[in-house]
């Protein structure tokens, strides 16, 4: 599950907006809005793709799978 609250901090400590970042991922910030909020999940490789993006590739557990 998606730690929702974490996510979006990190995306704004990075300093991406959410169109930001549904732009480097490649989907409607609609889409990437409902993944952020737990509506929807994200697939495998969005997850590879934003965890490159947000830099937090050996923290990916907590912010996907915690």
């Amino acid at each position: 599950m998606t730690n929702v609250n974490l996510l979006k901090a990190k995306i704004v400590e990075c300093g991406y907006t959410q169109s930001d970042v549904a732009k480097m991922l490649g989907i409607s910030l609609s889409s990437l809005n409902d993944k952020v909020c737990g509506r929807r999940g994200f697939k495998q490789d969005e997850i590879e793709k934003i965890s490159r993006i947000l830099n937090i590739q050996e923290k990916i557990n907590k912010y996907f799978f915690d």
